[in-house]
């Protein structure tokens, strides 16, 4: 289990590094774009991320054994 989180959070770090290493002028604008969706739609994308990424776990989980 410990070994999973581990994984993720990894992999996490891997990908938001690469946004930041490899894109970041596009970060800046993508940030501009972020401060004029509303909060409760980030609120509603935020939580859809979440219960996607459940369910990918779940998923993922299940087919692992």
């Amino acid at each position: 289990m410990l070994n999973t989180i581990l994984l993720g959070i990894g992999m996490v770090l891997v990908i938001e590094g690469l946004v930041f290493a490899l894109a970041p002028s596009r970060l800046e604008d993508l940030l501009r774009v972020l401060t004029q969706i509303p909060v409760e739609t980030r609120r509603v994308i935020g939580f859809c991320a979440i219960v996607l990424g459940a369910v990918l776990l779940s998923w993922a989980a299940s087919l692992g054994g």
